[in-house]
């Protein structure tokens, strides 16, 4: 995962909106319909952040009919969970460092 797409994500999350969307998801799929119905946004603007969400590659849409269905990209959450551990470890490593 290279510097700019871990900016993506961080980017992508830093409006409230979007990461409350994305959490929603880690219940599992949800199709448009029900993301409207249970946020206080329109259908516009859904769609506008589900398109930054997708952009950062957070989320897979799959459409079915006239409606899309949304899930949580777990190879991006995978690797993105990584890089935040590969933060820790390195935080770590430097507090026990022989530098003072």
């Amino acid at each position: 995962m290279d510097i700019e797409h871990i900016c993506r994500i961080m980017k992508a999350l830093s409006e409230s909106n979007r990461l409350s969307l994305y959490l929603a998801l880690h219940a599992g799929e949800s199709c448009v319909c029900e993301l409207l119905d249970q946020f206080s946004i329109t259908q516009p603007t859904l769609s506008h952040h589900m398109k930054i969400l997708s952009e950062a590659l957070l989320v897979t849409g799959r459409r079915e009919g006239k409606w899309i269905y949304y899930s949580v990209n777990q190879k991006t959450l995978a690797e993105f969970r990584q890089y935040l551990n590969s933060l820790e470890t390195n935080v770590t490593s430097k507090k026990n460092s022989s530098c003072h």
